[in-house]
């Protein structure tokens, strides 16, 4: 049956149809779709994890149990994923086992432009790189069959267009794969030096075969237009060069990106009489091309940083520009901001207002940096933001723990920061950590967490209590504030700087955009009392605007949470019936 499925929806199916039986991730842009898609099959067990690592630990345990297992992470999450990756990679694997990292040319929703081939380069592990939805579903099916012939865990590398874009899929039953023995055997999957030692050579020569096999294989195939210019390609940017390159061109699409064909590029490259490598980000098959002593055209002519496009490929390739309509005026830039009722927002307000350094982390509240909060110093990795302040700390000194803060979300605090804090307890630092709990893992689109007291099926679970939690690593001062209450959050704030130990502030409010959560009527502000004096307007709220030099709300985004109405000075802000 046909169907029309996202990258993602695809590799799902691809799971299913595959017998795969043991679904463990984070969730992660561009990649999340992936397990969600997957959840809806009743064959396949599905869940999220904490973290990337404990993901793939999860599928490398259902692994050597004989089951066909899988996670998915986008690929800052294969960083922290790559300490098990590196060793499983020497240990092999007992049913397939395969890791999809979805790669963000452009940095949509990412704070850098990581090209995921390096780590399955450096790891030693065999890479597949779909261009369409039809391969991700055939090339997820394939990756078993790989991962099993050659006792490997495989990679499946995606990109934002491939994983959010769709294509047609002809999708296919279900093959029922049976558990396989679990045999004892020390020597493969306990990693002692005398056992790994032994285990590298096999590693290489699995690689050698792993290349041979790219020579003839299907999923690496010659496009002969009998032309004089020849490109090489893979994944997204295979589908952009052929919108604008047509059967102008040969083509060299490759599906296996590591290891890379030898032969096979150098029968592509005697066919033709330049040859151009187009692809996205790292110049890894270019690279490659140099080293077998076959001249190519890449990133001297291609960009290295952010997305290719069709556009893009015919200028450069072609000499060629398409014309575009375009306005008069510039169009005005819309940066993302906070929701309207984010909980998030009342607390970087009082931040900013402290004056403190605010290390950050990644999420929602990241746009605690964009005016007019400017409430945030730094923001490096997950996690980060905890053991960050206490370096921050510990180089600066007393005056700086007065003056500091980390903030941190609660799904983020439970991927990497319960270490940090840790830290902080176990080598004293009194460092202040606000952990913003808005009941959801709320930037990747409301995934559950180990805080919500549900799983991936919407099922009751365990729920992990922050305060005994904080408690039980040594913080003995934990304070719960309700971020929608500014002079709770000013007051609370001010006597935990005050304080000479470590402590957690918990600002509890769940996030606007739940169904779950039931807003108030929206407000009001009454012209007649308002002077025009912008203090609105400093907490950044989408809902408030000016007009004839008096703040107006949008009745339409308000969400009635009355941030706003503590900031007027006038009392002009409340429900409409009592101001007008």
């Amino acid at each position: 049956m046909k169907q029309l499925l996202l990258g993602n929806e695809a590799v799902a199916r691809g799971l299913y149809e595959a017998g795969v039986r043991v679904v463990s991730s984070y969730p992660g842009t561009p990649s999340t779709e992936i397990t969600e898609a997957a959840a809806k099959f009743e064959e396949l067990y599905c869940e999220w994890a904490p973290n990337e690592k404990v993901a793939a630990e999860v599928a490398a345990g259902a692994s050597i149990a004989g089951a066909r297992a899988f996670c998915a992470m986008k690929h800052v999450g294969l960083n922290v994923a790559a300490d098990l990756l590196y060793t499983i990679s020497y240990t092999g694997v007992n049913g397939g086992m395969v890791i999809a990292v979805a790669d963000d040319p452009g940095m949509h929703s990412s704070q850098n432009e990581q090209d995921s081939r390096h780590h399955a380069i450096a790891s030693k592990v065999p890479m597949l790189e779909p261009a369409d939805s039809e391969e991700c579903r055939s090339f997820t099916k394939l990756a078993y069959t790989l991962s099993e012939e050659y006792d490997t865990p495989v990679i499946l590398r995606l990109s934002t267009r491939i994983s959010h874009s769709c294509s047609i899929v002809d999708t296919r039953e279900r093959e029922p794969v049976p558990l396989k023995p679990y045999e004892k055997r020390p020597d493969k999957y306990i990693v002692l030096p005398a056992f790994a030692r032994a285990r590298h050579p096999i590693v290489e020569q699995r690689m050698q075969k792993l290349t041979q096999w790219a020579e003839s294989c299907p999923v690496n195939r010659i496009e002969d237009n009998r032309a004089k210019t020849g490109v090489i390609v893979s994944g997204t940017a295979y589908q952009y060069a052929k919108e604008a390159l047509g059967d102008t061109v040969s083509y060299l699409k490759l599906g296996m990106v590591n290891p890379l064909p030898v032969d096979l590029i150098r029968t592509f490259a005697k066919t033709v009489e330049t040859v151009y490598v187009i692809e996205e980000l790292d110049p890894v098959i270019e690279t490659h091309c140099s080293r077998i002593g076959v001249k190519v055209i890449g990133k001297e002519l291609f960009p290295i940083c952010g997305e290719l496009s069709q556009k893009l490929i015919k200028k450069l390739l072609l000499n060629k520009e398409e014309d575009v309509l375009t306005l008069d005026e510039p169009t005005p830039v819309r940066p993302p901001v906070m929701c309207c009722g984010c909980p998030h927002r009342g607390v970087f307000y009082e931040l900013k207002k402290a004056k403190v350094f605010v290390s950050g982390d990644i999420g929602c509240y990241t746009l605690g940096a964009s005016a007019p909060l400017n409430a945030m110093d730094t923001c490096l990795c997950m996690g980060g933001s905890v053991s960050g302040l206490h370096g921050f700390n510990k180089a600066r000194g007393a005056q700086s723990e007065k003056k500091a803060v980390a903030v941190i979300g609660d799904s983020t605090f439970m991927h990497s920061g319960i270490t940090g804090l840790i830290d902080i307890a176990y080598n004293k630092s009194n460092s202040v950590v606000m952990i913003l709990d808005n009941s959801t893992t709320g930037m990747t689109g409301h995934q559950q967490n180990p805080t919500t007291g549900k799983n991936i099926y919407n099922e009751p679970a365990a729920a992990v209590d922050l305060e005994a939690l904080c408690k039980a690593v040594g913080i003995r001062r934990v304070t719960v504030v309700d971020p929608f209450d500014l002079k709770q959050v000013r007051h609370t704030l001010k006597e935990e700087l005050e304080a000479e130990e470590p402590s957690v502030i918990i600002a509890r409010r769940p996030c606007a955009l739940l169904k779950t959560v039931r807003h108030n009527p929206p407000l009001y502000i009454d012209p007649q009392k308002c002077v025009g004096c912008r203090a609105c307007l400093g907490i950044g709220c989408p809902a408030i605007s000016m007009k004839n030099n008096k703040a107006v709300i949008d009745d339409t985004q308000c969400v009635g949470c009355g941030v706003c109405a503590g900031l007027c000075g006038t009392k002009a802000i409340g429900k409409q019936e009592a101001v007008v």
